[in-house]
């Protein structure tokens, strides 16, 4: 048959892959973004260690990229990494589709077509083409070690049966346990490798009773290796156990049948892939900047990989709950529910996500009933790819979510309080979803194109004729091209970046800055790792501030010079003592010491130095102190007159929480804390929502250093990404109460700030009234003629 004689179309793949190579080049952002953006940009840079479990595979390969001149910004060449990955997983998704076409599209080009338009829904879904203009997260690298696996199991698939082709599953194996040093999500594909390598499902002559042995070897030594490397991903330490006597068993089976060549070769390829591992702790002991976790002993590696400091809940219980009797698996059924709500809202962004939520909805419906006609055709033409198939759309959609057990999505249920919720929308958990998604959909188009042709059966007797009678119709999956265009472009995006540096510029030479958020923190691991910029500032995360490992390697950092030449020219023309000594006057023994929390059972004052410090437990909101509180005030402590101690306006309250706002004086977009009790004066003015501010400081700030145009540039579908809108609230805010205050004074600048805000507020969904003009001076006498 032509299917089984044809070879890949390896040049259209080729330029597949170049074609969405063009796409995400065209809409890629220029630099750093929000969330873990930074972080992992950062730790590619530095080889650092990013948060759990680590990513060590992406790290490396990440970091090799970089040193390669693509491009002249580092933060562009690693998102160009990310394009890359998913260019080459659309090529996958093509071949995938092509092959399987095969048994329903028989004329090559109407078929090679409508494997096309499966790959361009692939690769144009919302959350793939965000995900790809960025590297955010790991999980584009997932993606390509995902379609190459499968792609590598269609190959071996197309061998005939009893022939060992151990090349393809020696490589699949390699790759199970090289992706899993990236993130086990790419370990999900095994159960498709599973299914297609059983025997008893694979149409096959008859064998001789080596031949089915040697198949059957093949099947038990993947299956255990597949438990042995998915049960690393997992907590339980008995799942370990019996994934080994598994493989033990297997390994048995492989001897009995006289195949121990490829069971140990695939034992020695899965060590290999997972020494990558190693890279953690040999790393850790060097201390790079980005460190996180330190796992430079066995304890804290088995901390990372495990993701312990995040404290996850059992998969079989509710998260929104507390944790105790009666929150089980029962309890936890209603959740699964709006869980698959949640899937479904993130579903329905993936191909209109610049129009309105009905025609989102409606675009959504279409291609999901693409794609489960797409299903329906493939059950009809090849019952074992077509299981294979809904194998793998099952482990990325239905068990993804049972083993994520995310809270409520940040705008689901909006009636629930807030701690029940995400912090942020989670749909890039489920990237892999909506692109395999793609290769139904694919085939949904190429049965809609065979059933226009059989209506035209009788009118036209030439088979290839009639299939290209329907081809126009895969035209519909141009529909995500242009439905997501503005929305999962990030071209010209910089406020992370620009936020980073005007935060950072907000303190003053060798200050200690306390932060709360991944938005403000991480953003500025990326200014000051790559990019250099005031790398004499010292940085405290509120919620990082609560680990071990965060508060020693703040305690250790070296303070580094302030660069007054690139510095702002509000810090220059004067000295700045560059300090000496550790952060806190704590030891090493009385920071392990430290507990998690202590008990506050009533008001009580605490003199730091010559500072008193109220310590109210109506006021903190619970009755007690947490580390970070325990850090934050005997940084205050030791460094109060030393080094200059600013709080991010990102923080909130959180440091009129200890009574401290008569001692606050606002300099944009930090607060500066001053060991006397601030008086209104010329310079300093109580501004309403701003507390005390520096006038001059916080002018200068605002519009000679800070990057306003930026902030307030259009954005077609503004700011897409709700949970970190309070940044570009910020900006607008201050920039607006500003206006207000110096209105009197400075007409013309009171102008700029007011169109800066405006700029600003049309990105978001908050609304504000122009400032009322003032009245113009009364004008100057005409000047009279001397007599």
């Amino acid at each position: 048959m032509q299917s089984e004689v044809e070879a890949p179309p390896y040049p259209m793949a080729l330029c597949v892959a170049a074609g969405a190579m063009l796409l995400y080049v065209l809409t890629l952002a220029p630099t750093t973004q929000f969330w873990d953006t930074s972080e992992y940009i950062a730790a590619a840079y530095t080889l650092g260690i990013p948060h759990p479990p680590g990513n060590p595979l992406f790290v490396l390969m990440a970091h090799v990229w970089g040193m390669i001149p693509w491009v002249e910004g580092y933060a562009q060449r690693i998102n160009l990494f990310a394009a890359a990955t998913s260019a080459v997983s659309a090529a996958c998704w093509f071949l995938i589709g092509e092959r399987w076409l095969r048994s329903i599209v028989p004329a090559r080009w109407p078929r090679r077509l409508a494997a096309l338009a499966g790959a361009i829904v692939a690769a144009t879904a919302f959350t793939v083409w965000n995900q790809s203009v960025v590297n955010e997260k790991v999980y584009t690298l997932s993606l390509l070690s995902i379609a190459l696996i499968l792609w590598l199991i269609v190959r071996w698939d197309d061998q005939p049966a009893g022939q060992a082709h151990d090349h393809y599953l020696l490589l699949i194996v390699y790759l199970l346990a090289l992706t899993s040093t990236n993130h086990m999500m790419g370990v999900l594909v095994g159960p498709v490798v599973i299914v297609l390598l059983l025997p008893t499902l694979k149409p096959q002559r008859p064998l001789s009773s080596e031949e089915r042995a040697l198949e059957w070897s093949q099947f038990f030594v993947f299956t255990t290796i597949w438990f042995l490397i998915m049960s690393l991903g997992l907590e339980r330490t008995e799942i370990l156990v019996v994934a080994g006597v598994l493989f033990l068993a297997a390994l048995t089976h492989a001897v009995i049948v006289r195949n121990t060549s490829f069971a140990l070769t695939a034992l020695g390829l899965v060590v290999v892939g997972l020494s990558v591992y190693t890279f953690l702790p040999i790393r850790a002991a060097f201390h790079p900047p980005i460190n996180e976790g330190e796992p430079s002993n066995w304890q804290a590696l088995w901390a990372v990989l495990t993701r312990q400091q995040y404290g996850k809940p059992s998969i079989f219980s509710d998260p929104t709950q507390a944790p105790g009797p009666g929150n089980d698996l029962i309890a936890r059924i209603p959740l699964y529910w709006d869980q698959l709500v949640n899937y479904w809202q993130y579903f329905s962004w993936q191909f209109g996500h610049d129009w309105s939520p009905r025609l989102q909805r409606l675009s959504a419906a279409l291609f999901a009933l693409l794609g489960l006609t797409g299903a329906y055709r493939h059950w009809r033409a090849d019952k074992r790819t077509a299981f294979a198939m809904t194998v793998l759309v099952f482990f990325f959609t239905f068990a993804l979510i049972f083993y994520l057990n995310f809270k409520y999505g940040y705008s689901l249920r909006p009636d629930a309080g807030v701690a029940r919720h995400e912090v942020r929308e989670r749909d890039y958990f489920y990237l892999c979803s909506f692109a395999i998604w793609g290769i139904w959909v694919g085939i949904g188009l190429a049965a809609l194109v065979e059933w226009v042709g059989d209506w035209f059966r009788e009118r036209e007797p030439l088979s290839e004729r009639r299939w290209l009678y329907g081809t126009p119709l895969l035209l519909i999956a141009l529909v995500p091209l242009f439905g997501n265009r503005l929305t999962a472009s990030r071209k010209g995006e910089m406020l992370a970046r620009d936020f980073a540096y005007d935060l950072l510029q907000s303190v003053e030479p060798y200050g200690v800055l306390v932060t709360a958020g991944d938005n403000e923190t991480l953003p500025r691991w990326y200014a000051q790792e790559v990019e250099g910029i005031r790398r004499d500032v010292t940085v405290l995360n509120l919620s990082l501030a609560n680990t071990d490992w965060y508060v020693r390697q703040i305690q250790n950092r070296p303070v580094e010079p302030f660069d007054s030449a690139n510095g702002p020219a509000v810090y220059r023309g004067r000295q700045w003592p560059m300090p000496t000594g550790r952060l806190m006057s704590f030891s090493n023994e009385q920071l392990d010491a430290l507990e998690q929390y202590y008990i506050l059972d009533q008001k009580r004052i605490a003199r730091l130095g010559e500072l008193e410090v109220t310590l109210d437990p109506q006021m903190l909101g619970h009755p007690y102190l947490e580390r970070a509180d325990v850090i934050v005030l005997q940084v205050i402590k030791d460094q109060l007159g030393k080094r200059p101690i600013y709080f991010s306006r990102t923080v909130g309250l959180y440091a009129d929480q200890f009574g401290l706002t008569s001692r606050l004086e606002g300099h944009g977009f930090a607060r500066a804390l001053r060991a006397q009790e601030l008086a209104p004066s010329d310079s300093i003015k109580p501004i309403q929502s701003l507390g005390y501010v520096n006038v001059p400081r916080t002018n200068a700030l605002l519009f000679d250093v800070y990057h306003a145009d930026g902030a307030a540039q259009p954005r077609p579908r503004g700011w897409v990404d709700k949970p970190s809108e309070g940044i570009l609230q910020l900006y607008g805010l201050t920039y607006y109460t500003m206006a207000q205050e110096i209105q009197t004074t400075n007409t013309a600048l009171s102008a700029r700030a007011q169109a800066i805000a405006q700029g600003v507020f049309r990105n978001t969904e908050t609304s504000i009234q122009p400032l009322p003009e003032q009245p113009a001076p009364p004008a100057a006498p005409p000047p009279q003629r001397p007599r």
